[in-house]
């Protein structure tokens, strides 16, 4: 038990953690406290007790998840805190959770989340039972908490693949959990109308009913269970029954905040949309009342932002009615659809006062939400997504009514520019939402409506308001996405052209006109050529106009006068990456430039990351220019560079370390000096340390890293005494299933560059390393990799001051243990020759192999019983079609991960280049470097094996030069 003199000390921790002056060194204090068995538990009492400001507890709530997600087990399934620790943390935190208030419950709630994901059902069998005993008839406090816990396990559910182990922990939940479900959901309705004139109560009781919405659709995600099937009417009739409820009591004064009653209808409208997408054989018979009353909710609620999240759920509901054939028939009569567009469609398309507000005050958010393939539910999206669905099953008819109400609000903006500027931004979207064939994907529109000219509609209604001055800023806007939307539609030329127009947007003062108009070029420069992976745009193309492009983006990034507010607009810096990529090494002239903005803006956002897309784009960026343009100037990048990379280090802003290990590797790699510099000669002992290579984000960095120094400097480890230090890294990447194959890249290295006479004593303790991890925690993964390194060893040239070459490759393992390269090369590494899939690993396994069968007089004089065997593999191998070029590296920039965010994982910086260290650079060609091979000694090596078959000489002969 913890002493009260603990509990305060950390609670003063958690407070001056909330202290931007101080956090920083709380913070580390917390971490080194949190190392004390204990700990978990001392946080828990934090949490819990009204003895300490409501701040203070939430603090701990936070630092008690992230202490969960950082410390509850590793790669390995291995708990990271004391065992009893684990015990007393699973006894307490239910009961604990369900009597903190609201703020408090959400923390400690996706902390169960994350021990039920590593422990339940396994080690945590009790779970379910726990949570089932603490259900109450009566007591919706404790059960809004109960019911939290739960969804906040099974919810996990929702986004797996199908699985034997997933199956069985749903059944092992529904045995347990399914009939107080129902008996719950049942009481609620009961209780609600026992409190329909209590507002408090039914506040609390429609929290009840939310929770109950969502875990019956996280109970149904995979599969309809038995239960759900059998009692379907009587649970189906209270969920129609909650999507027709009202009560004025429930519902919120504030036009902008959905209340308890709106939420409910929009969980059922994702519930019965799960229902009719997958499940409709069993609700076919109820679908038809949810459709009426679903379209009675449509017709008769308000336009006010507090209902947004509902209707954008109840028309995605009835988009994937459409979807099916039978039934979208229901809208097939031109009566119909013209209702459809009248009612449900204009009204939810139609630009609001709330939007214009949103436009103008809080801008960033406008165009997140309506930039096309977001996941925000917002009306427009929901409407037009219903509007193609009908266009798909009836497009005729659907284009003759959407194309009458374009028509005639382009006609009534056309006599009153003024007053009608909605009705052209509404007939705009009416346009754009049938002249779309299929879905908008990142690559654009593929295919458009054969009955509408989408080019005539641009040059006729879109084009002018580009360039007219007087255009008002929605309308622009209107333009760009225009643009942007049916880019594929346009021709290259077409596009040239209006580059200039979309770069002068830059200029404008309206922060979603300049925004659309990043956007619209990062997407034009990610087109790619028909038919082809290349892409459109190259940097002839935009050399002409990417610094002045670069210029503006930068002025309006670094208009941002706070370090949130410089990182608020990822759109702006991933347009500058993308004209960088774009330009390539026509950026050399200016590149100084650049560097210093980038580096400004890295230094003023480190103060605090508070956007993990814009920090990506950036230091992607950096890597661009780097890689294109350092080799011009390397004294002037380290000048300007050096000083942020230590800051960041320094301050171990450990959102931007990884990214800094990557950038120090990337500027060593492509470094003109032969010899190491100065500065990374002091990072060495740093870098070595336990507490970096801790944290996971850093190890794949750090590897490439010390490989990078390895590669400018052989000797430097061995002469700073750090050697053992540096295989005491690979000793500890190897033990881990996660980073094994890090290990085995940091030994190559160790091997490829490091003299004879400093490695050659640790040998034998790092091939036991190896059998060790092999016999103890073998995985396909591990094999293939040690495959890998056997092959790279014995297809590098044989230096006598390096130990590398075939022989050495045959004799590692036997310095072990005499004779065991045998055994490991027929078991492990033939067997494992086919599954090589990179081009560089089956390049270097078919340069490995030959030299070991043709080259390493270790291997023929212990092992020739083994030789027709391996050179039946490579005969097999050379054979087959997946030798190919592996010489091509792209210049082209991967997309980036969309779901960008700082965390405990590492994100790679894709304008980093590694094409992997090849130890036989010089074969060009493995099936003539392998007939020369053959030609040389194959005759002399078949004499001295003896007993070779004739299929295996005649395929040998076959390949002789």
């Amino acid at each position: 038990m913890a002493s009260a003199q603990d509990v305060q000390s950390v609670a003063t921790l958690l407070q001056s953690s909330l202290d931007p002056a101080i956090a920083k060194q709380s913070e580390l204090s917390l971490r080194a406290a949190e190392t004390q068995p204990g700990f978990s538990i001392l946080l828990l009492q934090i949490v819990a007790s009204n003895d300490f400001l409501q701040t203070t507890r939430l603090a701990g709530a936070l630092f008690f998840k992230n202490f969960i997600r950082r410390k509850w087990r590793d790669e390995e399934g291995n708990y990271l805190i004391p065992v009893g620790d684990v015990n007393a943390v699973k006894s307490e935190i239910v009961g604990l959770m369900i009597t903190l208030p609201p703020s408090l419950q959400v923390q400690l709630g996706e902390a169960i989340s994350i021990m039920a994901d590593s422990d339940f059902p396994d080690r945590w069998p009790n779970l379910v039972d726990d949570l089932v005993s603490r259900l109450s008839p009566n007591d919706v406090a404790v059960n809004n908490g109960v019911l939290l816990v739960a969804h906040s396990i099974f919810k996990r559910w929702r986004p797996l693949f199908r699985s034997d182990a997933l199956f069985m922990e749903i059944k092992l939940v529904l045995d347990k959990f399914c009939v107080p479900f129902m008996t719950l959901f049942q009481r609620t309705d009961e209780l609600i109308a026992e409190n329909q004139n209590n507002k408090a109560v039914l506040e609390q009781l429609f929290q009840t009913l939310l929770l109950i919405i969502k875990i019956y659709f996280d109970l149904n995600c995979q599969d309809i269970p038995e239960f759900f099937e059998d009692h379907i009417d009587a649970l189906m009739g209270l969920v129609h029954k909650y999507l027709r409820y009202s009560n004025p009591l429930i519902e919120t004064d504030d036009d902008d905040e959905t209340g308890p009653l709106e939420q409910v209808k929009a969980s059922i409208c994702e519930l019965i949309q799960l229902y009719s997408q997958r499940y409709e054989e069993v609700f076919g018979a109820l679908l038809p009342s949810f459709v009426d009353t679903t379209w009675t909710l449509l017709t008769t609620t308000g336009l006010q932002p507090k209902y947004d999240l509902l209707i954008s759920r109840a028309l995605s509901f009835l988009t994937t009615v459409t979807k099916s054939r039978d039934r979208a028939q229901v809208f097939s009569s031109s009566d119909v659809l013209q209702q459809i567009v009248e009612k449900i469609v204009l009204p939810n398309m139609t630009l609001r006062t709330s939007d214009e507000e949103l436009f103008e005050d809080d801008p960033i958010e406008y165009t997140r939400r309506d930039l096309e393939g977001s996941d925000s539910d917002t009306r427009r999206r929901a409407a037009t997504d219903f509007l193609r669905e009908l266009k798909e099953r009836f497009e005729g008819l659907v284009t003759d009514v959407v194309m009458s109400y374009v028509q005639r609000y382009l006609q009534q903006y056309s006599a009153n520019r003024n007053v009608n500027w909605r009705l052209k931004d509404t007939a705009v979207y009416l346009f754009s939402s049938v002249a779309v064939k299929g879905t908008i994907t990142a690559s654009g529109v593929s295919a458009t409506n054969m009955l509408l000219d989408v080019v005539g509609f641009f040059s006729q209604n879109i084009a002018p308001d580009l360039v007219e001055p007087s255009t008002l800023p929605i309308l622009k806007v209107d333009a760009i996405k225009f643009i942007h939307t049916f880019r594929n539609q346009l021709t290259k030329q077409q596009l040239l052209e209006a580059f200039p127009v979309l770069s002068n947007m830059f200029l404008s003062p309206e922060y979603v006109v300049y925004t659309y108009a990043a956007i619209t070029i990062e997407r034009i420069l990610s087109i790619r050529q028909p038919s082809s992976s290349h892409l459109l745009f190259d940097k002839e193309d935009v050399a002409p106009v990417a610094q002045e492009l670069l210029i503006n983006l930068f002025g309006l990034i670094e208009k941002g006068n706070t370090p949130e507010k410089l990182a608020e607009n990822e759109f702006l810096m991933k347009c500058v990456m993308r004209v960088l990529m774009t330009s390539k090494d026509s950026i050399v002239p200016y590149s100084d430039t650049l560097i210093q903005h980038l580096a400004g803006i890295v230094m003023e956002t480190s103060k605090n990351p508070s956007n993990p897309k814009f920090s990506h784009y950036t230091f992607e960026s950096l890597a661009i220019v780097i890689r294109f343009a350092s080799q011009a100037k390397p004294e002037a990048f380290d000048g300007i560079l050096f000083p942020v990379y230590i800051n960041i280090l320094g301050q171990d802003i450990t959102e931007f370390v990884p990214y800094v290990f990557q950038l120090l590797s990337q500027m060593l790699d492509v470094s003109p000096q032969p010899t190491l510099p100065d500065a990374y000669t002091q990072l060495i002992q740093p870098i070595l340390s336990v507490s970096l290579w801790d944290a996971r984000g850093n190890v794949p960095a750090l590897t490439r890293l010390l490989q990078s120094i390895l590669a400018k400097s052989p000797t430097i480890f061995g002469s700073m005494n750090l050697l053992e230090a540096l295989l005491g890294v690979f000793q500890k990447l190897l033990s881990s299933r996660v980073n094994d194959h890090l290990g085995l890249d940091l030994l190559e290295s160790i091997f490829y560059y490091i003299p004879k006479d400093q490695i050659s004593r640790y040998t034998s303790p790092i091939a036991n390393i190896i059998l060790v991890r092999l016999e103890k925690s073998r995985t396909e993964k591990l094999v293939l990799r040690v495959t890998h390194l056997i092959y790279f060893l014995a297809s590098a040239p044989a230096p006598a001051d390096k130990l590398l070459g075939p022989n050495f490759a045959a004799e590692l393992f036997d310095v072990a243990q005499n004779a065991l390269f045998g055994d490991i090369f027929e078991h492990f590494v033939l067997a494992a020759t086919p599954k090589l899939h990179s081009p560089l690993d089956r390049k270097l396994a078919m340069v490995g192999l030959t030299k070991i069968l043709f080259e390493s007089s270790a291997f023929l004089q212990k092992y020739s019983s083994r030789w027709e065997t391996g050179a039946r593999v490579l005969l097999t191998t050379l054979q087959s079609n997946s030798l190919v070029d592996v010489f091509e590296v792209a210049d082209e920039l991967p997309e980036a991960d969309e779901e960008l965010s700082f965390g405990a994982s590492f994100v790679k910086l894709n304008a980093v280049v590694w094409r992997g260290l090849d130890p036989a650079s010089d074969v060009t060609d493995m099936k003539k470097f392998v007939g020369e091979t053959v030609t040389k000694a194959g005759n002399a090596v078949i004499a001295q094996v003896g007993d070779v078959s004739d299929e295996v000489k005649s395929g040998l002969a076959a390949l002789a030069v």
